[in-house]
């Protein structure tokens, strides 16, 4: 299972962050509503799997749900998607090695966010909403508990949980790309997100999923929504572009570069 070594997936990551910012915008809507409805499967499959195992089987269901959960990024990346947590490490980090431009990057997180809640929205109604499939039974109860237990916190809670949650994300986005073959690719994008859904961390496209579905099924609202994606989207971005992107950007890039100017003096 071939690997690349940090020093070379920085290079792999800007190249990546560069070719998402200046993807025309047809196809930048296409694949960020195809990952939004991929994450937004992952968490239908969890509810779906976890919700008749209750009582004593509580523990394990978290376990088995964080197990299957990642089916979402591992969809996105090996299928062809653009979500925006990745998106939140990757183009900055093309940022900060200045490939693009700052309008490129907020171009690209804007409309990753809404082609991704659009995605999100979809499975949302349609599956959970129109097929049934969160709104019944135990189905039921788990997505409301999940949605309102969103909600529980205070905004810097909400916000410091979506840096914990993308900092495991984008360390998931960034395996991947270290890997060369679909196995090692699978295996690095399954740890790191397991890991942060068995915490129970924030994500801001999960979250596009299971909160619109309390709605369609009437115990939540659209204030309540955004009271969630404000600081959970800040979270996220600080966790992908600063938590990964710079600290990697500072002790990797700026090493490296460093380093091949002292072999350049010395010769």
């Amino acid at each position: 299972m071939a690997s690349y070594k940090p020093e070379e997936i920085i290079d792999i990551t800007i190249n990546h962050g560069v070719k998402k910012a200046n993807y025309p915008f047809l196809k930048s809507l296409i694949l960020g509503f195809q990952a939004g409805a991929f994450i937004a499967l992952g968490y239908l499959l969890y509810i779906r799997v976890t919700a008749p195992l209750s009582g004593e089987l509580e523990g394990l269901s978290t376990i088995i749900g964080a197990s299957l959960f990642p089916i979402g990024l591992i969809l996105t990346l090996m299928a062809g998607g653009e979500l925006l947590t990745g998106n939140m490490m990757a183009v900055p980090l093309a940022r900060y090695a200045k490939k693009i431009k700052t309008v490129a990057l907020i171009r690209n997180l804007a409309i990753i966010t809404l082609s991704n809640f659009i995605g999100a929205l979809f499975v949302a109604y349609f599956f959970g909403h129109i097929v049934g499939l969160t709104e019944s039974g135990v189905y039921l109860e788990k997505m409301i508990h999940i949605a309102e237990h969103k909600l529980d916190g205070s905004f810097i809670q909400a916000f410091v949980s979506g840096i914990g949650c993308n900092w495991l994300v984008a360390l998931a986005v960034w395996l991947c790309y270290g890997s060369n073959t679909p196995s090692g690719k699978i295996l690095g994008i399954w740890f790191p997100t397991m890991t942060f859904v068995a915490i129970g961390f924030q994500h801001v496209v999960a979250n596009m999923f299971v909160i619109p579905a309390a709605i369609f099924a009437g115990y939540l609202n659209w204030l309540d929504y955004i009271s969630n994606f404000t600081p959970v989207f800040l979270g996220n971005l600080v966790g992908g572009s600063i938590f990964v992107a710079m600290l990697y950007w500072l002790s990797l890039h700026h090493q490296q570069r460093s380093g091949e100017k002292q072999s350049l003096k010395a010769s």
